[in-house]
């Protein structure tokens, strides 16, 4: 791979809505000599010169080293985020899992690791203007998905300065959505909540515009060609900002749909996600509703000017896709994604 690390790439949490995504991507790219896709349950199909290995995060007997020996990069996906209800579950396999992960690639020599951070490891932030990577990143401590994304910041700065000859690389995408990823998203935020077939926009002639929820979005597939830049720049360290225009509120919402916005103040939507959640009706939980209102937008220049890396796809034009997808049950041949029609 010109001016790259090398040419044998691993992919943990490869079969998920991200992973399929950049395992489809590295496949394609002649200068990807071969990937291996990490995942607890394999799928029946690979793309070319793409292997399968089944391993659990979770299970501190699996033998991630082995893996990785002959690795030039590890792009590391794996995350569970359910079940919310168990916040220990989670970080066994989000922040204990990925402490293996970064031990193991420390250990088997590889010479990049990608990891998957997010936006909600920033601290809140501003909703007029977008924040750059030097923005504070000790997330939501009430919300465990951003207590764990933050954690791992963290880690990644020891990390970074004990194994000085490794690339570390820090993505923070905005929210990923992509046609075949709706039905998973849906059992995981969702649940039937939002049956597929209610996203329809003439089902939607109200939406509520709550204060604060002004968030950013990126189709999957641009997120992966980031990661696929990222491992094939010799030159790429540190955090990178990823997500596309514009912001996404009500109002951008009730262009698409037709749908009107009404005001909802926050503490009545938020009662309204607590009881559900609390009744087990709703499985992403409020915690992770207040920490969404708090996020900072996000400039996203320095992956412009140092990976050379662009979204090729609009706000609007990624939910349209995403909202497609929620109506057909679409979904791909993983068993993360496969999909369902909830009516």
């Amino acid at each position: 791979m010109s001016g790259t690390t090398g040419g044998r790439i691993v992919v943990t949490g490869a079969t998920g809505n991200v992973g399929t995504s950049v395992v489809r991507l590295l496949a394609e790219d002649p200068e990807v000599a071969s990937v291996l896709g990490l995942a607890r349950r394999l799928p029946d199909r690979a793309p070319p010169r793409t292997e399968w290995a089944s391993v659990d995060l979770a299970a501190e007997h699996d033998d991630l080293a082995g893996h990785f020996a002959g690795a030039d990069a590890v792009i590391h996906l794996a995350w569970a985020f359910q079940p919310t209800h168990d916040p220990a579950t989670t970080w066994r396999t989000n922040v204990l899992g990925s402490l293996r992960v970064f031990e193991a690639a420390a250990s088997a020599g590889v010479t990049a690791l990608v990891h998957a951070s997010s936006v909600g490891a920033y601290s809140p932030g501003p909703k007029d203007h977008a924040v750059d990577e030097s923005w504070p990143t000790h997330g939501w401590p009430d919300a465990a998905y951003c207590r764990e994304k933050a954690y791992l910041e963290r880690v990644l700065d020891t990390y970074e300065h004990d194994h000085p000859g490794m690339r570390v690389v820090r993505m923070r995408p905005a929210f990923l959505f992509k046609r075949e990823s709706a039905s998973e998203q849906r059992r995981i935020f969702a649940g039937r909540f939002l049956p597929g077939p209610m996203a329809r926009p003439d089902l939607l002639p109200v939406l509520p515009d709550v204060p604060g929820l002004r968030v950013q979005v990126l189709h999957t597939d641009d997120a992966a060609h980031a990661y696929r830049l990222a491992v094939r720049s010799a030159n790429a360290r540190g955090p990178f900002n990823l997500a596309t225009e514009p912001p996404v509120d009500a109002g951008t919402l009730a262009a698409m749909t037709g749908g009107r916005p009404v005001r909802l103040p926050r503490a009545a939507a938020r009662t309204a996600m607590a009881a559900a959640w609390g009744l087990r009706l709703l499985p992403a939980s409020p915690h992770l509703f207040d920490a969404v209102l708090r996020l900072p937008l996000l400039d996203c220049t320095r992956a412009r000017e140092e990976l050379g890396w662009r979204s090729e796809r609009t706000a609007p034009q990624v939910l349209e896709e995403f909202l497609e997808g929620l109506r057909r049950g679409a979904g791909a041949e993983t068993a993360p994604l496969r999909g369902r029609r909830a009516s």
